[in-house]
């Protein structure tokens, strides 16, 4: 057997209860994205913790040198952990926990998929640096100006993370079994998968201290620093889910690993309503919320959101 064919297809009769789980999903999906609060998560808990482990106002300070930039890099993905952009993280857990195959030790069960995660994520944002600081402001996401009353970076952002939320409800389909499953047998190029969407959020992110980010690596006119600063960037913001991920498996001794992967239906439904449930609030916020902010169409707005 081999080390992509750790999962068992899912049997008919062992399948997770289908409709109710999709709907569900799709519910709590659209809840997500009325609730959500953009200036709570933006601001007051992503500038308060970048404010207070660079130890100065993060927006309002320049960048100096290469070494207080990759520092940068990696704390401005920290903070931008809880973004809309990232809140979709939380769907890898699941899918993570296909890779095990429950014959290795307690660390291998943790670092394996978190590896292979990383390599998804960092192949993206490696590419995407160099290759952003070659093209430099002539990304729209380095932008200023403005379409239709919807700034330039925004757009690209609306159409980035439209394309991948749509991946997610794909994926989160397929692992229910409402669709064809491509990854039945191949757990691990799931997980990659998942990273290279994870590296592909710097593509579409509009957060303040990355876009700060993005215009000093473009600065430095050298792609190797652009590359190893997205990298960074991206490792921040995955870093307290690898924690969470770690600490469930060494806290429980593997136990929480066992009791996911059990079941093949458990492992199935936990994974499917996960990656529709935020696939359904990134293609909604970001391509229905956000486009109601600036008067195209129309979206509930709560008291708290403006």
């Amino acid at each position: 057997m081999t080390s992509d064919a750790v999962t068992p297809p899912v049997a008919p009769a062992d399948r997770p209860r289908r409709w109710p789980l999709l709907i569900g999903s799709v519910v709590a999906g659209l809840l997500l994205a009325v609730l959500w609060s953009y200036e709570l998560v933006d601001h007051v808990i992503g500038d308060t913790v970048a404010n207070t482990l660079l130890d100065r106002d993060a927006k309002a300070t320049a960048i100096g040198g290469t070494a207080a930039g990759l520092l940068f890099a990696f704390v401005s993905g920290l903070a931008g952990t809880f973004t809309a952009c990232n809140i979709a993280m939380v769907a890898s857990v699941g899918p993570m926990s296909q890779v095990e195959d429950g014959r290795r030790a307690r660390w291998g069960r943790l670092l394996r998929p978190v590896g292979w995660l990383t390599l998804g994520m960092v192949a993206v944002s490696a590419a995407y640096g160099f290759i952003g600081v070659l093209l430099g402001d002539r990304l729209p996401q380095l932008s200023t100006g403005v379409v239709a009353g919807l700034p330039v970076r925004l757009i690209q952002s609306m159409v980035v993370f439209g394309v991948i939320g749509l991946a997610f409800i794909l994926l989160g389909l397929a692992a229910g079994r409402y669709i064809p499953d491509p990854f039945a047998r191949r757990p691990v190029a799931r997980v990659v998968l998942l990273g290279a969407l994870v590296g592909g959020f710097l593509i579409g992110r509009p957060y303040p201290l990355f876009n700060k980010l993005f215009h000093w690596t473009v600065e430095t006119g050298n792609p190797w620093y652009g590359a190893g600063a997205f990298v960074l960037q991206s490792l921040g913001n995955v870093a307290i889910v690898t924690v969470l991920f770690a600490s469930l498996v060494i806290v429980t001794r593997g136990g929480f690993l066992r009791w996911l992967t059990s079941r093949p239906s458990r492992t199935a439904a936990i994974s499917s309503a996960l990656l529709i449930a935020l696939g359904v609030f990134t293609v909604v916020y970001w391509d229905v919320r956000l486009p109601a902010m600036f008067d195209h169409g129309w979206f509930p707005r709560m008291p708290y959101n403006r």
